[in-house]
């Protein structure tokens, strides 16, 4: 059974930054690209950034673009999200996830996600 356990969450005011981690168990993931998403109060899931398990190659959504940083750490099963220069709109609970139906699929369609952890909460405050 696949568990995808995210960490690092918390408090911090705008301006500042935060680092997230996201531990895969039950299978190995070092072929699949590896994402985050994440879903703010009221609102849709939405992407935020993925990264390619063939060239390292990543993707981000523009509202980041420049302030965070995907990376991963394929022996630990592991993939990061280096958080910087951080706003109130950052403010979402952020989940890692894995494409489900193409494991190359490096993009921001939200669907083709899946294996949902339980996400870790990030607020920003201003």
């Amino acid at each position: 059974q696949v568990h995808m356990v995210e960490s690092g969450g918390g408090l911090v005011r705008a301006g500042g930054s935060l680092s997230l981690s996201c531990a895969a168990s039950g299978r190995s993931f070092s072929s699949y690209t590896m994402g985050w998403l994440r879903q703010a109060p009221g609102k849709e899931r939405e992407f935020v950034a993925a990264i390619s398990w063939r060239d390292g190659s990543t993707y981000y959504a523009d509202s980041v673009k420049g302030r965070f940083a995907i990376s991963r750490d394929n022996a630990k099963n592991t993939v990061y999200l280096q958080m910087n220069s951080l706003k109130p709109e950052d403010t979402a609970v952020y989940y890692c996830a894995v494409p489900v139906r193409y494991r190359d699929y490096v993009g921001p369609r939200v669907s083709e996600y899946g294996y949902w952890g339980q996400g870790t909460q990030v607020t920003v405050s201003s």
